[in-house]
């Protein structure tokens, strides 16, 4: 299982060495934080029927088959699948000799696509402004990001093993390490996005090739959280910056409670979707301290005992 973790992981740095972009074009966003209470959600039917598509499942129809089974079941998945359709990388990542292979190398996929469309130059000029697709209906677009610290700044604050292998890649390695904010919020956003990917296909995962999903969203969130309490603590003008952005803001309260949504949605999985890690990683992401910078950044109260996917 730890080589395969390193296979999915360093497959999931591809799109983060992308050359910077240009201006992107922007969509409407929300200027505030969603009013409380607010739960996060989106659509899914994950035993809705797809036998037929995988008895049908070929090499040749590969791209139908994933339109229609997230139709079926993930319509974010679909419509993400329908934005990235010409996009030639598919193929580097999607398994096509099998059905049950083909939905576990969704993981990677989807995390993958979602670079693909964030970082697009049209939408993204690199440590500037960012995209994200969220759901089906809902992007954020031309979020400021004033540039920031190198992430490998949010070291000392993490003291276990729990995303040590993640840690590894994306905070001690000397290229990755230097990214900014920028590269926090993409790998975020397409980490999470894995994860429902394989979750409303998980009974057709048989290997280890998803194993982490739960993982990666987990420390992800980690990361941004702990960004924000250095940016906070370390660099106070940069802080007051972010701070002052609404979009920014909406989109870390999104994250975070969307994190929530897709880490319950899918912790019946674990094993399968993730190491007891990830709840691991998730009870310090709901420290005092890591709360308490959310709620500052924000201006937004979350629900920490139950419905976690909520403010108050």
């Amino acid at each position: 299982m730890k080589r395969t973790r390193r296979l999915t992981l360093l497959a999931a740095t591809v799109a983060l060495s992308l050359a910077p972009g240009h201006l992107a074009a922007a969509s409407p966003a929300p200027d505030t934080p969603a009013a409380a209470p607010f739960c996060y959600g989106e659509p899914s039917t994950p035993t809705a029927d797809i036998s037929d598509l995988k008895a049908r499942f070929s090499a040749s129809n590969w791209m139908p088959t994933l339109q229609e089974m997230y139709k079926r079941r993930w319509p974010s998945g679909e419509k993400l699948a329908i934005a990235q359709a010409g996009d030639k990388y598919w193929e580097q990542f999607v398994n096509t000799r099998s059905f049950e292979g083909f939905a576990e190398s969704m993981m990677v996929a989807i995390h993958e696509e979602t670079h693909m469309w964030d970082l697009d130059p049209s939408r993204t000029r690199w440590d500037v402004h960012i995209a994200a697709w969220i759901n089906a209906s809902q992007q954020a677009s031309a979020v400021p990001l004033h540039g920031g610290f190198p992430r490998r700044e949010i070291l000392p604050l993490i003291t276990d093993k729990y995303s040590d292998s993640m840690d590894g890649i994306y905070l001690r390695d000397s290229q990755q390490g230097s990214y900014k904010l920028q590269g926090v919020l993409a790998e975020q956003n397409a980490g999470l996005t894995g994860l429902p990917a394989v979750t409303v296909l998980q009974e057709y995962i048989k290997g280890v090739g998803a194993s982490n999903s739960r993982d990666i969203a987990a420390t992800n969130l980690r990361y941004l959280l702990l960004y924000l309490r250095v940016a906070k603590d370390k660099h106070p003008d940069y802080w007051a910056k972010i701070k002052n952005e609404p979009k920014l803001r909406e989109l870390v309260l999104t994250q975070f409670l969307r994190t929530a949504y897709w880490l319950e949605k899918s912790a019946p999985f674990t094993g399968k979707l993730g190491s007891p890690d990830a709840d691991r990683i998730t009870a310090t992401n709901y420290s005092a301290a890591n709360i308490a910078i959310l709620e500052e950044f924000t201006g937004a109260k979350v629900r920490v005992d139950t419905d976690k996917h909520c403010t108050t």
